[in-house]
């Protein structure tokens, strides 16, 4: 046997399929609710990802909600089923660059003209961004999220 013949019997031997890729592992990754209604035609449609160590694509949000103003932190965290810290940014300190204002004119279109950015630690580096308005006609909050990875 040669040499050359060997070494493509090690390397045939080390790409087969061992099945550890079959193996489940439970991914760390947060999952909060972000639809239980139709969501607007316009936030489908935008295609934009949000910057930060992981760059995330917006996915559209459509939640049931019969308030007459926007959820205050603790009702939105329940909303989403979300047990822990949510805070409020102002658009500003959501996008200081400008460089998300397709997706803030996106929500303010779908909804009542206004948004409202909601962030939700999951961990020390990993958040999600809810950037949601008021359809008040339709009884339900409509919006763009992303997650992110900050360190």
């Amino acid at each position: 046997m040669s040499s050359d013949d060997a070494y493509s019997s090690f390397l045939d031997q080390a790409n087969q399929d061992t099945g550890a890729s079959k193996v489940s592992s439970k991914s760390d990754t947060a999952t909060t609710k972000a639809v239980n209604t139709e969501v607007p035609v316009g936030l489908q449609n935008v295609e934009q990802y949000y910057t930060s160590e992981a760059d995330e694509p917006f996915e559209p949000v459509s939640l049931q909600w019969d308030g007459n103003n926007m959820p205050s932190e603790n009702q939105f965290a329940d909303l989403i089923g979300h047990g822990s810290e949510v805070s409020t940014l102002s658009s500003k300190e959501f996008d200081p660059r400008s460089q998300y204002k397709d997706v803030l004119q996106a929500v303010e279109k779908a909804g009542d003209g206004k948004s409202r950015i909601y962030r939700m630690s999951h961990g020390k580096t990993r958040v999600e961004y809810y950037v949601v308005g008021l359809d008040k006609d339709n009884k339900r909050l409509v919006g763009l999220k992303a997650k992110a990875v900050e360190t």
